[in-house]
């Protein structure tokens, strides 16, 4: 019997957390699950520590060379033989229940892809600072589906939103075969907005659940925190396509959203092309890309204002969560 959900895992360089991702599948209260694990040519022990598992629900797979979480996640996705498709991480966990929950909500909706809120969690630390949902500032209570322009307006580089590319979705693989929906090799970053969005456009029945069942781990070195310049350049060139597409030419609110999108890549890119030489004390190739952008201090002074109320946003959060924490501890 094939199992009712595949979890595939990209690993590259995370022999310290896999096993906790790999776990937190396999304790899963939904038991006929699958592990797919793709390690994307590490140069420490990842594969290894997946390999240890003694259970035939995971299975292991090892890139020659490198080919980016969207190469290894494609290599997971035609391995796959479940009915639906939950991607994890290898840094990050779930919570026992959360499979079985989304898996409920998907067949009582007769959705195509089914979300949850997500923890924020520092690295080393067990408290969450937040959720995807707390920080967003939309108050989402109820299940709720979610259209591609509301999907794209509230995920807006550099500015507060619900940011839904970063959720982790149960998705039905009979519907990714049918519209051949896999991931962009040509982003190393921001894959999974775009594949989202693939599948909104071709029609895809999204929902989003109120409650958090994923745990999101923020570390120095992952790839969240690579160059803003490259992922930017990915973000333009992936809303250029979709702005070609008959899908989206039709839906005039979806045009409008996407190219304000567009432009706001463009505008951070030019600024990032400055900031990013700088802090590496490249001090001619900042100041070229300076010269290039004559837009460069406006932006700058709007980016004071945006910065300074994530940083007022996320000290409330912190404070606020740990207030619930200790109560719930009296």
């Amino acid at each position: 019997m094939n199992p009712e959900v595949s979890v595939i895992i990209p690993a590259y360089n995370t022999e310290a957390y896999i096993a906790r991702a790999i776990a937190s599948v396999l304790n899963q209260t939904l038991r006929n699950v699958e592990v797919i694990v793709v390690d994307d040519a590490s140069t420490d022990h990842t594969a290894k520590v997946a390999q240890q598992f003694q259970d035939e629900r995971v299975r292991v797979f090892v890139n020659p060379r490198n080919l980016g979480a969207a190469g290894a996640r494609n290599r997971a996705l035609k391995a796959a033989r479940g009915n639906w498709i939950a991607v994890l991480d290898s840094d990050d966990w779930y919570a026992p229940e959360r499979l079985e929950r989304l898996l409920q909500v998907a067949q009582a909706e007769q959705a195509d892809m089914v979300a949850d809120d997500l923890y924020y969690v520092q690295d080393s630390e067990e408290t969450p600072l937040s959720t995807l949902i707390k920080g967003s500032g939309y108050a989402i209570t109820d299940i709720r589906r979610i259209d591609p322009v509301f999907f794209v307006e509230t995920d807006v580089y550099g500015q507060q939103g619900l940011h839904l590319g970063l959720s982790k979705p149960l998705m039905r693989r009979s519907f990714l075969q049918e519209h051949g929906i896999e991931y962009d090799l040509s982003l190393r970053l921001g894959q999974d907005f775009w594949l989202y969005m693939n599948c909104l456009i071709n029609g895809a029945r999204y929902f989003l659940v109120p409650e958090p069942y994923y745990y999101y781990r923020f570390r120095p070195n992952s790839l969240v925190k690579q160059s803003k310049v490259a992922r930017l350049e990915g973000y333009c060139r992936a809303a250029e396509s979709f702005l070609r597409q008959d899908q989206v030419k039709c839906n005039p609110r979806l045009v409008r959203s996407l190219s304000h999108n567009l432009t706001v890549f463009k505008r951070n890119r030019a600024y990032y092309r400055v900031v990013e030489p700088l802090k590496q004390k490249q001090y001619l190739q900042s100041v070229l890309a300076m010269i290039r952008n004559p837009y460069f201090f406006a932006h700058f002074v709007g980016q004071i204002g945006s910065i300074l109320k994530r940083r007022w946003h996320y000290y409330l959060q912190k404070n606020e969560l740990a207030y619930e924490t200790r109560l719930s501890n009296q």
